[in-house]
């Protein structure tokens, strides 16, 4: 009699990895850093090393002067983020995105990879921002080194991974859109902070940044809700990922928020 042999649990990973691999989008594939996620689990693990190994190499060593790279690096990202809000605002609009219900376009059209092209560039921006949190190790500002902050960074590639791999495009497009113009407000500031003190008296909306960025979650979680309840040709699992991660967010930068401004606690920086 014939045994049946069950897979092995590294069987068992080996048919999901390929599963993975061969169930994206065909269009976005042959991108950078899309067909496979072992790439950016790489990029991930070496920015965890980092984060860990940095501040010790740091301990003994003055501040790093950046300001001339945090002054280009800063507005450049004002300029790119613009560039995305433009596109998704563009894309969405030429083609009559619904905003209660987009399923994904997964053709060749010009619109649906107009689309596709800007969802990968701000996949793409994610990985660049990472570059935010070697700075503070650099100008030795471990006091921002928070868990929001590593949180974020760190799953917000792996978020866009999935998005760019599997729904370039469709009801995701909203998170990009607003998120886009958000960092265009955030990068403006953090640019202006870095041409020097003198500007401070120049920056006091930072509480209505972090009022900005709380806004973008709940309207994320809001549209992500209503698009779970309507039946709408649109992964239900991507949208359960999106609404947890969304809520996790307004946890944290709520508790952020009350930290910096609310607590009578809160020690001027």
């Amino acid at each position: 009699a014939q045994v049946s042999v069950s897979p092995s649990t590294w069987q068992r990973l080996q048919i999901l990895y390929q599963w993975v691999l061969e169930n994206g989008d065909k269009r976005t594939d042959g991108w950078l850093l899309v067909y496979s996620p072992l790439p950016v689990c790489g990029i991930f693990l070496c920015y965890l090393v980092i984060i860990r190994l940095g501040p010790k190499l740091m301990t003994y060593r003055d501040p790093v002067n950046i300001k001339a790279i945090l002054i280009i690096y800063n507005f450049s990202m004002v300029c790119l983020s613009a560039y995305m809000f433009y596109e998704f605002t563009a894309s969405s609009w030429l083609a009559n995105y619904s905003l209660l219900c987009q399923p994904v376009d997964y053709s060749e059209k010009p619109l649906a990879m107009r689309m596709a092209r800007v969802c990968w560039w701000f996949y793409f921006s994610k990985v660049i921002e990472l570059t935010d949190t070697m700075f503070f190790i650099l100008r030795k500002k471990n006091n921002q080194l928070t868990f929001l902050h590593v949180y974020h960074h760190g799953t917000m590639i792996f978020n866009w991974w999935a998005g760019v791999k599997y729904v370039a495009g469709g009801q995701s497009f909203l998170i990009g859109l607003i998120n886009s113009f958000v960092h265009v407000v955030m990068y403006m500031y953090y640019g202006l902070a870095a041409l020097g003190p003198q500007m401070q008296k120049y920056l006091w909306w930072k509480r209505y940044l972090t009022s900005l960025q709380l806004l973008q979650f709940f309207i994320v979680t809001i549209h992500t809700a209503f698009n779970l309840y309507a039946d709408c040709d649109f992964p239900d699992s991507m949208n359960m990922v999106v609404f947890g991660y969304a809520l996790s967010l307004i946890a944290l930068f709520s508790n952020f928020y009350y930290q910096s401004y609310l607590s009578k606690k809160t020690k001027m920086i």
